[in-house]
């Protein structure tokens, strides 16, 4: 998560580059270098599920539902509505859904940013502390958009699990670990052809995704986003947006309670 959400542009130009790295590989700053490279909005997932409007969750959540009972028309149908107007996309949950993508968009070139495993494991971190927690669902319940977040969380847990080879109710033995990126990655390997596909470290810069997307060098800088202090940024204003919404709940309902009991006493 991180940076700022993107507003779609041109409908009639489609995705033309699907970023498969995991999340905290540098997706933000992925984002950013496409957006600078194609000219055009690149969807960074994690950004717009916390900056969006409800529908733009529940059609997620619905795409995960379709493709896992079989509907795949539906779930085409709905990628196509998320993703029209954007040249780009990158981030959870779009690395969930790769193969159908690559189906609507035949020419989209892939391009799949690396890390270190352990490093991006143990940077992982900041993610989980945050969305573990067993009053999420509670927490976000009173704010549209946010309160799809703990369904979107479920279904990137069972979407993980099945890459890894697991049911959606069997638990992980390794309880994630190094090895999931590891597994991801070749899973992207294995479904993307030779010369759709950059694998690439961000630490290479411009040369490498210039010379792979066709497009000259930019003349500015790499784009070096945190995403930690991002993340962290994020969860915090989502901690505080939807403890005011309850309080306003709250002091509402306690005004009506107190009206209540003063018109009974006059009774």
């Amino acid at each position: 998560m991180g940076g700022a959400p993107s507003k779609p542009g041109d409908p009639s130009r489609g995705l033309e580059v699907i970023g498969a790295g995991f999340s905290r590989t540098g997706t933000v700053s992925t984002q950013l270098a496409l957006e600078e490279i194609l000219d055009g909005p690149v969807l960074h997932g994690g950004t717009h599920m916390v900056s969006r409007e409800d529908d733009y969750n529940k059609k997620w959540v619905a795409a995960y539902e379709s493709r896992r009972r079989g509907d795949r028309e539906l779930c085409l149908k709905l990628l196509r509505e998320i993703t029209r107007g954007y040249v780009g996309i990158t981030d959870l949950p779009g690395i969930n859904f790769i193969a159908e993508l690559r189906e609507l968009y035949p020419n989209a070139k892939v391009v799949l940013v690396t890390r270190d495993p352990e490093r991006w494991w143990r940077s992982l971190g900041v993610l989980n502390k945050n969305t573990t927690l067993w009053y999420l669902p509670y927490l976000t319940a009173p704010v549209p958009g946010w309160r799809w977040i703990p369904a979107m969380i479920r279904q990137f847990s069972i979407a993980t699990k099945e890459t890894l080879g697991l049911k959606p109710d069997e638990e992980d033995p390794h309880r994630g670990g190094p090895r999931m990126i590891i597994i991801h990655n070749q899973s992207v390997r294995d479904q993307v052809p030779h010369d759709q596909l950059l694998e690439m470290d961000l630490k290479e810069g411009w040369e490498p995704l210039s010379k792979f997307l066709g497009r000259p060098v930019p003349d500015v800088p790499f784009p070096r986003a945190n995403d930690a202090e991002a993340v962290e940024k994020v969860a915090k204003d989502v901690f505080v947006k939807c403890m005011l919404a309850w309080l306003t709940i709250f002091s509402g309902a306690g005004v009506g309670v107190y009206t209540a009991l003063r018109l009974w006493k006059r009774m």
